[in-house]
């Protein structure tokens, strides 16, 4: 399908009209076991090629047809969807690495992934070194002969940083070294990392993808040579599986992405340009903004500015965290991103070192020249952004409702 435009291939990937009934939609298949026309292996080592559908662990035709929708979106050979962004992280680092490697990643990122990284990682003997991977040539200096993956994260959470595909795939190509990248906040919309030399592409479909905030769910997006051990292996085993059911809801969304992605992006922009010129915000961090600091690499690298952004304010953060918990009026005070409805939520820079990050010197200071003593991560939906900006000023200027 790569010669329809995404639109195109969000609405019709993976799905054709029930040859039995002739239904348009796709179906949602529940069963966790197939019936079978003849005996077969009770392991999923007994097969080669295409597996059957035996049991929804293994594969299930629901779960397949949001697989080859997400591959039709990002161009690749192929997808395996696991049941959250954690799951599909975890399987893509225990999967490729093992004792006595390297893994090189990015110093900010989704905190989940950065814990796994810096807690777990090293309990199996694998050591990690966290770098500023906007800086590829702080990624040549790090890398080490046991180096086996490189993981990026861009756009960076909390603090939206980009980091350079092309650049950073072109050393891991030249060091034989696979590359990772976390595309969460671009999507598939804003950029298509292997197009640029990524190896796996990540995603958490709980966020822009799913775009409802109903459902979790994660992927994997690659070749099919390297996505194999990850169906056959890591799926099965480590049994990160995605329900039949969140698989029909993210597809469901992932039908309108290109749409919901041209909304959050204009709405993101009107917010950050409001809270650019808004007399208690002390910095905006937006990849659309002219601000940015590396606003020339997202416009080779992102066709979409995505709808997240972040910002310091003078003053005491946390103090106004607890105002806006209790009375923004549109925008809820909560977690995650990428859904439909705004969430906002503050992220202390001093906590964030001591339970993630555990960044020092030049690394902590290029984090706080983002975040200052905390940002607050603002996930703008698919409101008016006029009604947007009219919540936050009121709470952030401490009018009355």
């Amino acid at each position: 399908m790569n010669d329809q435009g995404p639109n195109t291939r969000a609405v019709h990937g993976g799905e054709t009209s029930d040859p039995t009934t002739g239904a348009s939609a796709p179906n949602l298949v529940m069963s966790t076991t197939f019936a079978m026309d003849e005996p077969a292996g009770f392991s999923i080592n007994a097969f080669e090629g295409e597996i059957p559908y035996i049991y929804t662990r293994w594969g299930n035709p629901t779960t397949r047809v949001l697989e080859e929708k997400l591959a039709a979106l990002e161009g690749t050979e192929g997808c395996v969807v696991f049941g959250s962004g954690m799951a599909a992280t975890a399987a893509v680092m225990l999967e490729g690495l093992g004792s006595g490697d390297h893994l090189l990643i990015s110093d900010v990122n989704y905190a989940g992934t950065a814990e796994l990284a810096r807690r777990t990682l090293p309990r199996y003997g694998i050591a990690t070194s966290p770098v500023n991977t906007s800086d590829p040539a702080a990624v040549e200096a790090a890398i080490r002969p046991e180096t086996r993956m490189i993981w990026i994260e861009t756009p960076a959470n909390p603090i939206l940083r980009l980091t350079d595909i092309a650049a950073v795939a072109a050393i891991a190509q030249r060091h034989g070294i696979p590359l990772a990248v976390d595309s969460t906040f671009a999507t598939p919309i804003a950029t298509r990392p292997s197009e640029l030399g990524a190896d796996y592409v990540v995603h958490s479909l709980t966020k822009y993808i799913g775009g409802h905030g109903d459902a979790l769910g994660g992927a994997v997006l690659g070749t099919r040579e390297r996505l194999e051990p990850l169906r056959t292996h890591a799926l099965v085993y480590f049994g990160g599986v995605l329900s039949p059911f969140n698989a029909w809801l993210i597809a469901r969304g992932a039908a309108t992405l290109p749409i919901r992605m041209r909304a959050h992006e204009e709405g993101a922009l009107a917010v950050a340009k409001f809270l650019e010129g808004h007399p208690r915000v002390a910095r905006v961090n937006y990849p659309g903004l002219e601000s940015h600091p590396q606003r020339d690499l997202a416009r080779r690298q992102m066709a979409n500015n995505s709808g997240t952004l972040s910002f310091q304010v003078r003053g005491d953060g946390l103090a106004l965290a607890r105002r806006m918990a209790k009375e923004l009026e549109i925008i809820h005070y909560a977690v995650s991103l990428g859904h439909h409805r705004s969430l906002i939520y503050w992220i202390d820079t001093e906590a964030m070192m001591a339970s993630t990050f555990h960044l020092e010197g030049e690394q902590l200071a290029h984090y706080r020249e983002y975040a200052g003593d905390g940002v607050f991560r603002l996930s703008v939906g698919l409101e008016d952004a006029r009604d947007l900006c009219r919540d936050l000023d009121r709470v952030m200027t401490g009018r009355a409702p």
